[in-house]
């Protein structure tokens, strides 16, 4: 069922063109000063100009400098939602910037968002987790995100929160989850994935492959993404409409089947056929990761007595542009064509 959007719209009273604005570097100077005030409507003035500014690389710059970042820490806990709002906003914009990103891991920022996880108002909530997409893609963003013990809270969002909000978090995870898994897979969220990936939100179904793909690839994930029997709805998503699906289940598919309950589960759930059906297809997103797979199956007596007569279908990756799948297909053929 569709959802509403989140909506950013603020009380009319809050016109960002009445803010006392100096020229040039001294602008920033003032809005740091007001952002202290004690009067709300200048704080809330203050922040829409800043984020106004804060578009403009070089205003990001001087922002960290002048020293904003501490006083929009000490606004994530007003007790206005407009404050709340636009300083998570401000947040936001910052890290869309590189230098920003950089301000933000070296000022603790990450560490004093969690608190906006419950907060009552959804723009709050979407602009905090639009901050840890950010942070997310960085390695250090990442590793900050997982010191400050927000994977567990982020796993447990799963359930409850919204349809925009929960692309974000998924995109969190698979970035956070490529470093450390340990935290996740306590928290349950293999469970809370699988169910994710039936959600009627193509990109939702895509999103949660890609984190259950980042968690198989550690042992760990693998043996937890067998033992909740998620393989069997990783081979349902192979013949998914949209191919951003396929190409998703199929990278995940392929880290679990490096196990042996992973390939005893794939062939349970007749897997060859639709990997087949992905390798055949010339400009398939998944072709590669099918390739890969069927090899990984190919090793099982079963597995290799299904895919001998299919040989020809890999011979045709063979002429494939991308050397990779070359590479993958000569791999298939040999394991395929092995004899004891």
């Amino acid at each position: 069922m569709a959802q509403p959007r989140i909506s950013a719209y603020l009380p009319p009273a809050i016109d960002p063109t009445k803010a006392a604005l100096a020229f040039g570097r001294r602008a920033l100077p003032k809005l740091n000063e007001e952002l202290q005030s004690a009067e709300l409507l200048t704080q809330q003035r203050a922040l829409m100009a800043l984020c106004d500014l804060v578009h403009d690389p070089e205003k990001v710059y001087q922002a960290i400098e002048i020293g904003f970042l501490d006083n929009l820490k000490t606004l994530l806990g007003h007790r206005d939602n407009t404050v709340r709002q636009k300083a998570t906003e401000a947040l936001y914009l910052l890290s869309t910037h590189s230098v920003g990103r950089q301000g933000l891991i070296q000022n603790g920022v990450i560490s004093a968002l969690p608190g906006l996880l419950d907060d009552p108002v959804d723009i709050c909530r979407k602009n905090t987790h639009q901050i840890f997409d950010m942070m997310a893609r960085l390695p250090e963003g990442a590793a900050g995100v997982l010191q400050a013990g927000l994977i567990p809270p982020l796993v447990l969002k799963l359930q409850t929160e919204l349809e925009e909000i929960l692309e974000l978090i998924l995109d969190t995870l698979s970035n956070c989850l490529r470093m450390e898994v340990s935290e996740a897979l306590a928290t349950g969220a293999v469970a809370a994935l699988k169910e994710k990936l039936t959600h009627p939100s193509a990109a939702i179904r895509s999103k949660a492959a890609q984190v259950l793909l980042q968690i198989s690839s550690h042992p760990e994930g693998k043996l937890a993404v067998c033992e909740e029997e998620v393989i069997p709805v990783l081979v349902v998503l192979l013949e998914d409409t949209d191919p951003a699906v396929q190409a998703s289940a199929t990278g995940a598919l392929m880290f679990a089947l490096v196990t042996p309950q992973g390939r005893s589960s794939a062939m349970a759930a007749e897997a060859i056929p639709p990997l087949l059906k992905l390798v055949a297809e010339e400009t398939s997103r998944a072709r590669l990761n099918a390739i890969k797979a069927l090899t990984l199956l190919a090793e099982l007596p079963e597995g290799r007595e299904a895919l001998l007569g299919r040989t020809a279908t890999f011979q045709e990756c063979l002429h494939d542009p991308r050397e990779a799948v070359k590479r993958a297909a000569q791999s298939a053929i040999r394991a395929i064509e092995w004899k004891p």
